[in-house]
């Protein structure tokens, strides 16, 4: 298996995707099994689910002319690939990047990132890699603002408990490139403040999933083998102070995201470039949105 990510607690497993073929895998914690559960997703990357129970997904695939937008699935049921509706798959006219996370508010706005880690650059129709919010209308369509004008790769989001904030991974490859975590104050017009830099991770690889605990904390997989401390899970304090880390097993090189579920929601599910799961059993607890 190549490249897992995107995982998501449904209340009884963990559904997570798996990006270069093109599925959604369901993980039952316990019996440690995956099994397929949807096809065809256009690289479906970042998941989560809406306060509607619909499934949400950011399906990045540039190559595909269906692609670089974003989703909401029927129901899954067995391994049937059910109907796909399209939220927004548009800026002004022109298509996104490729999609890569989100996050949804208590509003049911989606936030999702919109940068192109591909080296495949040609087909762009954006000349910005940056955060969007899409927010459903009266008559059921929906429209999409560009929220950030400062991010040049921007990958895991959250919308902080309160929702005053919107945390951001700015992780752009490269020499002299940014990769850190950012802090966004979301103001009372919806527009989003100048940012804080609660962690920098450069010249190392910064975030690319994150979530919550119960306490409000940032859970964050960053790093890699090429330098630094390697593969590791980053406990955060709202503030960016470092609470705990955790070196990711020799065979993850690069963990990719993260999400609680099990009993208690203590479990932590960590995906990777390398197509691993790893199921963790923690002291702490995923965060129950009201």
């Amino acid at each position: 298996m190549q490249l897992t990510e995107g995982p998501v607690w449904d209340g009884s497993s963990f559904l997570y995707t798996n990006i270069a073929n093109k599925r959604i895998m369901r993980f039952e914690p316990s019996t440690g099994a995956s099994t397929v559960v949807r096809t065809g997703t256009s690289d479906a990357n970042g998941l989560m689910f809406g306060s509607d129970k619909k499934l949400y997904a950011c399906e990045g695939d540039a190559a595909d002319q269906s692609g670089r937008r974003i989703v909401c699935y029927d129901p899954i049921e067995g391994s049937e690939n059910n109907g796909v509706h399209v939220i927004v798959d548009q800026f002004e006219g022109k298509r996104f990047n490729s999609p890569n996370d989100l996050a949804i508010d208590r509003r049911g706005r989606i936030w999702f990132s919109d940068p192109r880690y591909s080296a495949q650059r040609a087909d762009m129709e954006l000349d910005h890699e940056s955060v969007f919010r899409a927010e459903r209308q009266n008559d059921h369509s929906w429209t999409v603002q560009r929220m950030t004008f400062d991010t040049t790769c921007p990958n895991g989001l959250l919308v902080a408990p309160d929702e005053k904030t919107l945390y951001v991974a700015e992780s752009k490859f490269g020499e002299n490139q940014k990769r850190e975590l950012r802090a966004y104050p979301i103001l009372e017009d919806g527009t989003l403040g100048a940012y804080r830099v609660l962690h920098n991770f450069y010249p190392h690889r910064g975030i690319d999933g994150m979530c919550f605990d119960s306490e409000g904390n940032i859970v964050a997989t960053a790093g890699w083998e090429v330098s630094g401390p390697g593969g590791m899970i980053y406990v955060f304090a709202p503030n960016g102070r470092v609470l705990e880390t955790h070196p990711m097993p020799s065979e993850i090189r690069r963990p990719t995201n993260c999400t609680f579920g099990g009993d208690g929601l203590s479990t932590l599910l960590v995906t990777s470039v390398e197509g691993y799961v790893l199921a963790a059993q923690t002291e702490r607890s995923g965060l129950t949105r009201k």
